[in-house]
């Protein structure tokens, strides 16, 4: 088997010909579609789906799973704005970002203690903070929606990238905030593919036991996946309020599913041990682009729903059935076989 068949029959590769397949589909369909503009607006509607998976990734390579993040993003979006306009003071975009952040850090440090300190499911644990933190938010924080968003924000959320037009005649923008999704992305590929921390969490999703017996501090480790989770879902946060200019505390619900699906898709397990960053980002290519076409085709949401379900079904069975195919390969080419 050549190197290339080899990474085409991976998940990753799997996908990467399915995004190929789809786009041929799609282009015959409707010619519009093969456009540079449309990869820009692909790539805009997939910013907070796509932040959200880098974090999801991580803890199902870790062996766990976390449905909390939507509502850790959305309580930092929101608790970040009503603070500093509280305050009244002009200051630098950054730290609208690294304040949600660290909100959403410590909301991920309570996931971790329950998890990681006490070890609790994480289906569960997850699942009661995800009621937690919006009970929290709505209860405590407030329900009102932020409109009048400081200058510091609008001028960031004017900031364009590239600008091109489309087959209709319309304005397809790439925004500033893609440049948070790309350093995050190439940030958490180094931590996942090039430090000790990365293959401490791929060692504990493959293996709690045998990673207990080379001395990995499982605990500790759990802690800090979801510690930085819970920050990865505060900058999803942030930038949703900067593409939409304003603070909404029931923004980003039921988002959980889609983040989920992409990941699934892009080759992470929920048994833990897999997953990458390029497969995620592939995969919430094809989540975003199946959502926007669905919806530009006027498909109810309800048939979405159905497609993602059944998209994350295959992309659970896909990577067992891919791997014991590989095996079966394996042993029938091998000398004893013959």
């Amino acid at each position: 088997m050549s190197r290339w068949t080899r990474a085409l029959a991976t998940p990753q590769g799997v996908i990467f010909l399915t995004v190929l397949l789809f786009a041929v589909v799609l282009s015959i369909i409707n010619p519009a579609f093969a456009s540079t503009a449309t990869v820009l607006d692909l790539l805009r509607n997939s910013l907070v789906t796509g932040i959200f998976a880098l974090g999801v990734m991580m803890v199902l390579a870790s062996g766990g799973i976390d449905v909390s993040h939507t509502a850790i993003g959305a309580f930092a979006m929101y608790a970040t704005a009503k603070f500093i306009i509280g305050i009244d003071l002009d200051l630098p975009i950054v730290v609208y970002f690294l304040l949600s952040a660290a909100i959403g850090a410590v909301l991920g440090f309570l996931n971790g203690l329950l998890i990681g300190g006490l070890g609790l499911p994480t289906l569960i644990v997850t699942l009661g903070t995800l009621s937690l933190y919006r009970g929290a938010l709505l209860t405590f924080v407030g329900t009102t929606y932020i409109t009048s968003m400081p200058r510091e924000v609008i001028g960031f959320s004017r900031t364009i990238l590239l600008r091109l037009e489309n087959a209709a005649g319309q304005m397809v923008s790439l925004p500033a905030s893609f440049l948070v999704f790309a350093g995050l992305a190439g940030v958490l590929a180094l931590i996942m593919n090039f430090t000790l921390f990365g293959r401490k969490i791929y060692a504990i999703g493959g293996s709690e036991e045998a990673a207990a017996r080379i001395g990995i501090r499982i605990r500790r480790v759990k802690v800090l996946v979801y510690v930085l989770a819970g920050a990865i879902a505060g900058l999803a946060g942030m930038t949703h309020m900067t593409l939409a200019r304003m603070a909404n505390p029931f923004d980003l619900v039921g988002m959980e599913l889609n983040v989920i699906a992409a990941v699934v898709l892009g080759g992470a397990r929920i048994t833990g041990g897999h997953g990458t960053v390029l497969g995620t980002l592939l995969g919430v290519f094809v989540i975003t682009m199946i959502n926007t076409t669905l919806l530009m085709a006027g498909v109810p949401s309800y048939w979405q729903n159905f497609v993602i379900g059944c998209l994350i079904i295959a992309g659970t069975g896909l990577p067992i059935v891919i791997e014991r195919f590989t095996r079966h390969r394996e042993r029938m080419s091998s000398p004893l076989a013959a």
